[in-house]
């Protein structure tokens, strides 16, 4: 029994974090399923910590009823002012202070688990909130290691726009675009039409800037699509990425993707490339409809796989990331066959199926042994911080 103790003691506690306010909150559940599921729990003591969609953070059974669909339980228990109902709602209630409390026995749904810290967050958090340096933030303040990348970088990879600024900066092929603003869309449609018009062809995609899982994304192959693709994607930024479309009017762009994992000297997976069902890969194609099929390892020439994986681990120190990215590209149709960089992914979809995970079984790293291999960059990119000084030294 004493033995059964001290191993339970060696384990490090690794909080897993999903859920979240953002459309991809059920995607995040299912993440996170299958990571409670395959993580190895002779090394790791886990302990599941939830948010809702309405933002209240849940530890513990409270987190296990949101994963198993039991919200009608949590939602009894979450009495509204009540910061005794959960300590995710005790956590709400006295704010961020009560996280950075500097007690030992806090109890905080973050930073505690049964009296005990956490060593370590596997945050699972996919779009706003969750992979935009927000949650990233807060981790930073408490002094907490968490998986995946930092502040700067986790902005920057949410960002569409800036994100494109910095590999064009980094001198990485990137497709024809041009951000126009919420405000001056809804000001004069006119006059951003013909602004749009001028600098890019037909079918052009319409983005918002910052979202995932192409929601509110839409192609738009003439004029009359064109307006509702834009107010569409204003319902969702302030800023809105209009991308002409790779192949133009005669093919469809083949949609690659690379795995990359590490921190300083990151590693690049097998390429791996989706067939969408769709005429392209929007939300729907990937979670509601069947039909887009994964091809792995892409079929792609010698030399054209080596540059791929060489503008992934590029764009992954673009933007300054650390842990795990997926690198998305574009490859013309046709007999030219040139490549461009289209977007990185810092906290990809991470079921034991999604793309990310795949490319590294067949790059010959487990689905499990990857999740490991997550927490342990999470830890030496907390050691390295740990040597830089804050403050002027006497």
């Amino acid at each position: 029994m004493r033995e059964n103790r001290r191993s339970m003691a060696k384990k490090l506690r690794v909080g897993i974090l999903f859920g979240g306010r953002s459309g991809e909150h059920e995607v995040s559940l299912l993440s996170a399923a299958s990571i409670l599921k395959a993580i190895d729990h002779d090394k790791f003591d886990v302990t599941p910590i939830g948010i809702t969609k309405e933002g209240r953070w849940l530890a513990s059974a409270d987190a296990r009823g949101l994963l198993d669909g039991d919200q009608s339980a949590v939602a009894r228990r979450l009495r509204a002012g009540d910061p005794e109902a959960t300590p995710g709602a005790k956590l709400l209630h006295e704010g961020i202070p009560t996280l950075l409390a500097p007690e030992p026995r806090s109890t905080t749904a973050l930073n505690q688990s049964q009296g005990r810290s956490l060593d370590v967050v596997f945050p699972v958090l996919h779009g706003t909130f969750g992979e935009d340096g927000t949650i990233q933030g807060l981790f930073e303040l408490a002094g907490i290691a968490y998986v995946g990348s930092g502040v700067l970088g986790s902005a920057a990879g949410m960002d569409k726009d800036v994100m494109k600024r910095l590999f064009a900066q980094a001198g990485l092929p990137i497709v024809k675009h041009i951000t126009i603003l919420r405000s001056d869309w809804e000001k004069s449609p006119r006059k951003s039409i013909a602004r749009i018009e001028d600098a890019l062809d037909y079918p052009m995609f319409v983005k918002p800037a910052n979202l995932g899982s192409s929601v509110g994304i839409s192609k738009a192959h003439d004029r009359k699509e064109l307006g509702p693709a834009l107010r569409l994607a204003a319902r969702y930024d302030r800023k809105l990425i209009v991308e002409q479309g790779v192949g133009g009017k005669k093919g469809r762009a083949r949609e690659l993707e690379v795995a990359v994992l590490g921190n300083d000297a990151p590693q690049a997976s097998v390429a791996g490339e989706i067939i969408p069902g769709k005429e392209f890969y929007d939300y729907e194609a990937k979670y509601l409809s069947e039909g887009s099929v994964p091809v792995i390892p892409a079929e792609l020439a010698r030399a054209e796989a080596k540059k791929i994986r060489e503008m992934a681990v590029a764009a992954f120190r673009a933007c300054d990331l650390s842990g795990l990215a997926r690198v998305d590209f574009l490859m013309e149709p046709g007999g030219k066959r040139r490549i461009y960089l289209n977007e990185v992914n810092t906290l990809p979809g991470f079921t034991c199926i999604s793309m990310y995970p795949k490319l590294w079984e067949a790059s010959g790293l487990s689905y499990k042994d990857l999740i490991t291999r997550l927490i342990e960059l999470a830890l030496e990119r907390q050691a390295e911080k740990k040597r830089t000084v804050y403050s002027r030294e006497e």
